[in-house]
């Protein structure tokens, strides 16, 4: 009887570990695995304390159901959100990380900003697109402010795809705090993420027609100086063919 307990009791435990393991993660779960912090301290008292974010499609997922629940959104306001969130962004384009600085310590030198950090996708590294000018000045206490990395090669080809992980590099030289530190590095497993996700929906929608109609506007330029130049042209063969008719008539 006690070893049947024993088996009955095991396959319990074994039946509630699948049970986990296969059920959902909380939002809450979600969101502080693609949140990492790291915290430096030196003899002096001085503490830094670095949060960077990676904006993965499961992390925005999660954060705007958090927030929809949060504040009783309906299914309209919770999709305005996410379009709002996903422009601002640029998921379009870039692979935008958020970074924070929480400085108690001596002040933060860090510009040229671009020039501190950088991300390796896959093998290859990669400076940032653009950045938080904000960056460049001096940070004596808090700072935050989005990060832009490159989302396609110039083919248009997607580098973040068949990639298992990204590593986000700071230069452990902006701080006295973190001299001690080639980089400060923060890696986050994007394998299973599918940014493809979030394209889907009344966000996504609006989305698609904001670089529809760009995509438009850049057409129209493209077309306006294709129209001038084919003027231009126009106008030196009429006056070629002019002399030619001027010579061919003495």
């Amino acid at each position: 009887m006690k070893r049947l307990a024993n088996i009955i009791m095991l396959s319990m435990v074994l039946l509630l570990a699948v049970l986990a393991a296969s059920s959902p993660a909380a939002p809450e779960d979600i969101l502080k695995r693609w949140s990492k912090s790291e915290t430096y301290k030196n003899d002096m008292g001085s503490e830094l304390e670095i949060t960077a974010t990676y904006y993965s499609a499961e992390y925005i997922e999660a954060l705007v159901q958090t927030e929809a629940e949060k504040n009783l959104w309906t299914k309209d306001e919770m999709e305005n959100y996410k379009y709002e969130l996903l422009k601002s962004l640029q998921m379009d384009e870039y692979i935008p990380v958020h970074i924070e600085f929480d400085n108690l310590g001596p002040a933060l030198r860090m510009a040229p900003f671009d020039r501190q950090i950088w991300m390796w996708i896959g093998s290859e590294k990669f400076s940032p697109a653009d950045y938080d000018k904000r960056f460049n000045f001096k940070v004596s206490d808090k700072r935050d402010g989005l990060v832009f990395f490159p989302r396609y090669d110039e083919k248009g080809n997607s580098l973040i795809e068949g990639v298992k992980s990204v590593k986000l590099s700071l230069r452990g030289i902006i701080s006295p705090v973190t001299t001690r530190f080639s980089t400060i590095d923060f890696i986050w497993d994007v394998y299973k993420d599918d940014p493809s996700r979030l394209w889907s929906g009344d966000a996504a929608a609006k989305l698609e027609i904001d670089r529809l109609i760009k995509r438009v506007e850049k057409l129209q330029v493209q077309k306006a100086e294709l129209e001038a130049q084919l003027s231009e042209v126009n106008g030196e063969l009429a006056q070629i063919n002019a002399r030619i008719e001027e010579l061919r008539s003495e």
